[in-house]
């Protein structure tokens, strides 16, 4: 059979798939590398532990104010939808072109460098420095190049049907689960005994900024409110993506009532299990090291080789052997995470397709009920970002970009809260209007420092404008479909 416009997404999946689409989407590379630089940026437990909290919350809060308008518009395409009934078409087509050009295919580039990463540990000429050909800016290594295949192996799975994607989801995102419960059990029962959790709470909240050569500046104040800023951008990464459930509306059963309670569940869940991760790595390393340290205990978090956090907790209880075990199971997670990201994120390139604002061969469903072409099309761009930057820069372009338009859409509940007072809501935002008040101002805050960083505002002032680009590319969209 043919693809054609015709056919429609079949409602396979129920409550306890789409919640295993939040938390595999959600639990990615992050939560075993990030916390390196986290703790670089303000060198102290307490500060690093808040940093996590807060983004929990944060986190927690946008998928209350989310269940509103899952509720009400229960369409394949999800947040793109929402913004367009709120705002109009020329906002929810700069959104689609920021997703497609930094959001979506940036984390999944993101997510497959950082599954590269712990490759590495087996087959250390996927590091990044084993350089194949250099063009100009850009670096192509046999890294980069095995980050590739993993997105297009990915994509073929796929475009095989709802039923491969979710087979492949459920079952990556239970093995990083328990991979994740494991390592917090065995770290924590081990900081009890070794007493190195009490001592990484000494002086808990004395802030401070470690330099890679080794260096440690104590700060305090708006240096410190910095900090935090953008040490949110490591955290805020490995807890985005839990609105990809919005994306395939379309195949979820009774939607109105399962996407907000799968939104719910799976960022509770995932906020729960990165504040116990944290606690058990603060219970096996220090959290404070040197770079050129002679063992995983003196290089501490801070300085943990390749930023690789949980495998360098690991190696301190089992040996070497059981940290190839653990960088196994981030293989796994990373994987299993990347497969829900590109299974999502064709829906909205489809809703967008079907609307005349995206190419039209992805409004197409193919003889397996997806949209192959929208697929391919993702793989495509994903497979040139990977090449172009490393994890931090690809992090930096991606997670600026879900943060301003999180903004955006949550302002489009007290919008259709106006224009709409007398549609069915089936879920209401907890809090209203407080929750979702609360989250606009400290995203509001974390954009304004990202901008304002110097670390983080050229890559953020990128992500900014590749949206603004995406105005006169509408302009130009809509007059070439009118012609």
């Amino acid at each position: 059979m043919s693809d054609s416009t015709s056919a429609r997404f079949k409602q396979s999946l129920g409550l306890l798939d789409a919640t295993m689409l939040v938390s595999g989407a959600m639990i990615g590379s992050g939560i075993f590398i990030v916390s390196a630089d986290m703790s670089r940026n303000v060198g102290s437990t307490g500060w690093l532990l808040l940093t996590w909290l807060i983004t929990g919350l944060v986190t927690v809060a946008a998928a209350l104010s989310y269940g509103e308008l899952a509720g009400m518009m229960p369409k394949a395409g999800g947040q793109y939808i929402y913004i367009q009934r709120a705002f109009g078409p020329l906002l929810s087509f700069v959104y689609g072109w920021t997703v497609f050009m930094v959001i979506q295919t940036g984390t999944i580039a993101a997510v497959a460098v950082a599954f590269t990463k712990f490759s590495a540990v087996f087959f250390p000429i996927l590091n990044p420095e084993n350089i194949l050909v250099t063009l100009g800016s850009i670096k192509v290594s046999v890294g980069s190049l095995y980050a590739i295949t993993s997105i297009i192996l990915l994509t073929f799975i796929n475009t095989k049907g709802i039923q491969s994607g979710k087979m492949i989801q459920n079952t990556f995102t239970i093995a990083k689960l328990v991979a994740l419960f494991g390592l917090i059990v065995v770290g924590l029962g081990y900081g009890f005994k070794s007493g190195m959790l009490s001592q990484n709470f000494e002086n808990a909240w004395d802030a401070s900024k470690a330099t890679s050569e080794g260096g440690i500046t104590a700060i305090g104040g708006m240096a410190l409110v910095m900090a935090l800023g953008v040490s949110m951008i490591g955290s805020l990464f490995s807890s985005d993506a839990w609105n990809n459930v919005t994306f395939i509306a379309g195949e979820i059963k009774d939607p109105k009532r399962n996407i907000p309670r799968s939104l719910f569940l799976g960022t509770l869940i995932v906020t729960v299990i990165y504040l116990l991760a944290n606690l058990a790595y603060l219970s096996i390393l220090p959290l404070k090291g040197t770079p050129d340290g002679a063992d995983v205990l003196a290089k501490g978090i801070q300085f943990a080789d390749y930023d690789r956090v949980a495998t360098a907790a690991m190696s301190v209880i089992f040996s070497d052997s059981a940290a190839g075990i653990m960088a196994a199971l981030i293989m796994i997670s990373t994987f299993g995470c990347n497969n829900g990201l590109i299974l999502a994120g064709a829906r909205l390139y489809y809703a967008m397709a079907q609307d005349g604002l995206f190419l039209k061969q992805a409004s197409t469903l193919n003889e397996n009920g997806v949209p192959a072409k929208a697929l391919w099309l993702q793989c495509l761009w994903a497979s040139l970002l990977c090449l172009s930057g490393t994890y931090g820069e690809l992090l930096n372009y991606c997670t600026f970009g879900s943060l301003l338009f999180y903004m955006v859409t949550i302002g489009g509940i007290f919008v259709l809260r106006r224009k709409e007072p007398n549609t069915e809501r089936p879920y209401k935002a907890v809090g209203y209007p407080l929750v979702p008040i609360l989250y606009l101002v400290v995203t509001f805050g974390i954009c304004l420092i990202l901008l304002i960083d110097d670390k983080t505002r050229f890559d953020t002032g990128m992500g900014l404008l590749i949206a603004a680009i995406g105005v006169p590319v509408y302009y130009f969209t809509t007059r070439t479909k009118k012609a």
